[in-house]
Formats: C-alpha cells, structure tokens, sequence
C-alpha cells in the first residue's frame, strides 16, 4: 500500500444542513435570514461508538450512527502479506422531505496514523448492505476475506439514495500493516461543508455537500 496523506470521499445530500455543535444564524441574504441548525452528537451506547443528529428547525433530521469493530484479526492476502482488519459499519437516517444521495469513495491508496510512526491504515467499502440479523455475527456478517482478496489494492465506493423516512446501513473495513495498539473507533460524520471520517484522532475529510437547494448558517 502507498502513503497517501488524503482519503477522497464524496458526498451529495439533498435538503440538509449541518454546522457546529451550537446553533448559529447566517446572515440575512435577500431579506431573509436562514433558518439555524443544531448538531447534537451522542454518548457512546452498547450499540453505537458515536451518534450525530443533524436538525433543522423546520423539523427535519438526519442521523449518523456509526457501530464499534469486530474482528481486529489477521489477514493474509494471496500474496503471504499479513495486515489487521476491522469492520465497522455505518447508518444514516434520512428524516427529511426529500430523497439524499450519498456518494463515498476511498482511494486505493494508504495513509500514516499520527500516533504510530510506520503504521499504514487503508479503508475499503463493501458494496453490501449491512442488514439487523447481521449485527451478532462475526465481522456483522461480512464475508471480510473475499471481499479483501478482490479489493485490496483497489479504489472502493459506493452509491446509495435514501429515501425520505428511509435508512441505509454499510460497511466500513479498516485495513493496517501493523493494527491500532488500544482502542480503535472510527465513523463518519458532517462537517461543514465536509463528509468526515475519523480514525481515532485521524480526520479524513474530502465530501462536499450539495449547496444548490440548501442556506447554510455561518
């Protein structure tokens, strides 16, 4: 794997807005001033590793669940090179009026952890979806070696429309030469104008939101 210091992901959502963890208002533009918008982000639970909620005041919301690993177990590609993997997975929850179309891509390249020197991680997306009777199962049900064996040097995404009061779960699997020593979480979320996945404290932006129909408070 090359070291790559940037991860493109990007995103398109219809009707939807998000800023900082504090309401704010923008400035007045034709008269009007924009409605605010409040991003409230949840405590670690049983289920989730981190939950965004993203809610305008008119009453649409947009969720972002993303789970804790499974695995963190040896891999060894067809080649005898042996890495660490992990899956994790990610919901999002459209409650808003309209249709979101969410568009990710990862590169096949790798990028360094800041906090071990020497330590390449690369993240893949599965094409499947991830469904409830899965989430007990060993790596949530994802047939991980398959999957890493036709993938791993290879650029990755996915394309999904949720629609209004739908949900959509995926994939996540975190690929590294040397493995995480301690804890591993990661997950996305909405950084204004950013799609952001985190890796610990490694922040991987490059999703643009789709500013055509939407005011984004400043």
């Amino acid at each position: 794997m090359k070291k790559s210091t940037t991860t493109l992901i990007t995103a398109t959502v219809v009707f939807f807005s998000c800023t900082q963890s504090s309401e704010s208002t923008s400035n007045a533009v034709g008269g009007k001033t924009p409605n605010p918008t409040k991003h409230a982000t949840s405590r670690p639970t049983r289920r989730f590793s981190s939950r965004h909620e993203y809610v305008e005041t008119n009453g649409a919301r947009v969720l972002i669940q993303n789970s804790f690993p499974k695995s963190r177990i040896n891999y060894t590609e067809p080649t005898g090179r042996k890495y660490i993997y992990a899956v994790f997975w990610t919901q999002i929850i459209n409650k808003t009026p309209t249709s979101l179309e969410l568009a990710i891509d990862f590169p096949a390249d790798s990028f360094e952890l800041p906090a071990s020197s020497g330590n390449y991680m690369k993240l893949l997306l599965p094409p499947d979806t991830l469904i409830p009777d899965k989430e007990l199962l060993s790596d949530y049900g994802l047939a991980a070696k398959p999957f890493l064996d036709q993938n791993l040097r290879k650029p990755t995404s996915i394309r999904r429309t949720i629609r209004s009061t739908d949900s959509s779960a995926f994939y996540v699997v975190t690929l590294s030469n040397r493995g995480v020593g301690g804890t591993l979480r990661t997950g996305f979320s909405l950084e204004h104008p950013n799609l952001v996945y985190r890796v610990n404290e490694k922040a991987i932006p490059g999703g643009k939101i789709d500013l055509k129909k939407l005011m984004f408070p400043k």
